[in-house]
C-alpha cells in the first residue's frame, strides 16, 4: 500500500512540475504594443486637448455633445461644478456658452426642477473632451444622415433585396 501511495505522490509531483513550466516566449497584446502582458508599459506622453471651441457633429441621436475646450483643473464635485460658471441657463447669455439642455433640469419622472438634477450634475459622466490622437483601431462608422444620403445617391444599392 505504501508503494502505491509513494508512486501516486511521485506521479502528482511530476504532473505538477510539468504544469508549472513557463514558456520562454512572453505573451503580448496588440493594444499594448511591444510591452509583454506581465510588464507595466511606459505611459504615453499626454498631448494637448483640442481647445478650439468648435461644436462637433454628433454621430447619433441623443449623443451627448463633446467638450470643445480644456477642462484641466475644473472642480466638479458635490460642492461645486465649474462648468455651471458658463453653461448654466442664467449665465450662458453673458458667457456666450451653450446652455445645458432643459433635460438637465428634470428629475427621473420628468418634473422640472429649479436647479440641475443630481442625475445630470457630474458633466464628465457623459460629456468628454477631445484629444487629437491617432485612433487605436480602424473605424468605418457612418452616421445615419450619411447612410441616408449615400442611399439617395445610389438608388440601385438601396433597392437590392436581401
Amino acid at each position: 500500500m505504501k508503494l502505491i501511495q509513494k508512486l501516486g505522490i511521485a506521479l502528482m509531483l511530476c504532473v505538477g512540475a510539468a504544469s508549472f513550466t513557463v514558456s520562454a516566449e512572453p505573451l503580448y497584446d496588440k493594444m499594448r504594443g511591444t510591452t509583454p502582458l506581465l510588464e507595466a508599459p511606459k505611459p504615453p506622453v499626454l498631448g494637448n486637448a483640442i481647445n478650439d471651441d468648435v461644436r462637433r457633429t454628433r454621430n447619433y441621436p441623443q449623443q451627448p455633445p463633446v467638450i470643445p475646450h480644456r477642462i484641466d483643473g475644473y472642480q466638479i464635485d458635490k460642492n461645486f461644478n465649474k462648468c455651471m460658471d458658463c453653461h448654466s441657463r442664467s449665465k450662458a447669455e453673458i458667457s456666450q456658452a451653450i446652455p445645458v439642455s432643459i433635460t438637465h433640469y428634470q428629475d427621473r419622472d420628468g418634473n422640472t426642477l429649479g436647479q440641475i438634477s443630481t442625475r445630470r450634475y457630474f458633466c464628465v459622466q457623459c460629456h468628454v473632451g477631445q484629444d487629437n490622437v491617432k485612433p487605436l483601431v480602424g473605424n468605418t462608422f457612418q452616421d445615419v444622415d450619411s447612410v441616408i444620403l449615400n442611399a439617395l445617391k445610389n438608388p440601385a444599392n438601396s433597392s437590392k433585396k436581401h
